[in-house]
């Protein structure tokens, strides 16, 4: 009897815990397996895809949804999960992961910063999407209800575009109605590896209303209850090898405090530097812009930080520094435009 007794515990503990299969766009991925799909996009006739992998653990539990390339000039995290696609191996995975590697193929092909060149949109500022819109607005609605309102965890991977000189960070959403997923994030966004955390204060953001659209893709997975956080890691357009590598650990790091993975790798024990708020300066005229310093950059109250000059050499303006913090972006590049953002200030300091 005791046998019996022990063998149905041992059957019923084996299929609570085995994985089964994950069924994905009509086709069913098997345990400890995973798949690649080309998801089709069309539009008044522009066609593009979607590349997604999906890894389906050999072990059950919960599913993590990670965005790369929605801007497809910032390379080193596009290029970063061309690496996760071989260094995930589902035989060894606990849950799913869904990794859309290039989310913009369009502006990666067509080597444009900011904007999908099919349509002019920034993906970074259309979501939830439209079903039937536009090349972006379609990849935005595929995203959010196909991959993120199917996922526990979301992670968007991003860097500095093509003008950006922009300091490598970790960032994580957070609300004070919504403590628990706040609290997972930024356990998600420390768990990364960065030396700093940014924390994407979300109150009285209009992308936070029902009746608003969310704008940012992992602003859309976090208005939707889901812990969200984001990678910022390389600058100018450059694929850095040691940036590109920074992504690919981060994610590994990421999969093994989330228990996806068991852990191989020594978290680190230094504490991150958490970057409460940050401050904007835009351009106020068309012209130059001379940076006079760089990203990661400590700057204070009143230091100058770039010049603009029209196209004479005359100086139209002069950027100071608005607060003492950690110089997180800064332009790099000398075309500015008017209303552009040409440094971004982290501030430490509560």
């Amino acid at each position: 009897m005791k046998n019996i007794v022990f063998l149905v515990i041992l059957i019923f503990t084996q299929y609570s815990f085995a994985q089964t299969f994950f069924s994905f766009e009509g086709k069913e991925v098997a345990a400890g397996t995973k798949a690649h799909f080309k998801i089709p996009v069309e539009h008044e006739g522009v066609s593009t895809f979607i590349p997604v992998t999906i890894f389906n653990g050999a072990t059950a539990g919960e599913t993590l949804g990670i965005t790369a390339g929605i801007h497809g000039y910032e390379y080193p995290p596009i290029l970063g999960a061309q690496r996760l696609i071989q260094s995930i191996n589902p035989k060894e995975l606990t849950g799913t992961v869904i990794l859309v590697q290039l989310a913009n193929v369009k502006s990666f092909l067509g080597r444009s910063p900011y904007v999908n060149p099919a349509d002019g949109k920034n993906l970074n500022r259309s979501f939830p999407g439209k079903e039937e819109g536009s090349i972006s607005e379609q990849i935005a609605y595929f995203i959010s209800n196909n991959i993120i309102n199917r996922v526990d965890y979301f992670l968007d991977m991003h860097a500095g575009d093509a003008p950006e000189d922009l300091m490598r960070y970790g960032a994580y959403y957070n609300n004070a109605t919504m403590p628990e997923i706040s609290a997972t994030g930024k356990e998600m966004a420390l768990a990364l590896g960065f030396n700093h955390i940014v924390t994407f204060n979300t109150e009285g953001k209009d992308y936070m209303k029902a009746e608003k659209p969310s704008l940012y893709t992992s602003a859309e997975a976090f208005k939707r209850g889901i812990p969200a956080i984001d990678i910022e890691c390389g600058r100018l357009g450059i694929p850095e090898a040691e940036a590109v590598d920074q992504v690919e650990q981060a994610v590994l790091l990421l999969l093994q405090k989330l228990n996806f993975t068991s852990k191989l790798k020594v978290l680190s024990t230094t504490p991150a530097i958490l970057i409460k708020n940050r401050i904007y300066t835009d351009s106020t005229v068309d012209g130059i812009f001379y940076p006079l310093k760089k990203a990661g950059d400590y700057v204070v109250t009143g230091m100058k930080l770039g010049y603009t000059t029209d196209f004479f050499g005359n100086i139209q303006e002069t950027i100071y520094a608005k607060a003492d913090g950690l110089l997180l972006l800064i332009l790099g590049t000398p075309p500015v435009n008017k209303g552009e953002t040409v440094a971004v200030i982290g501030l430490i300091r509560n």
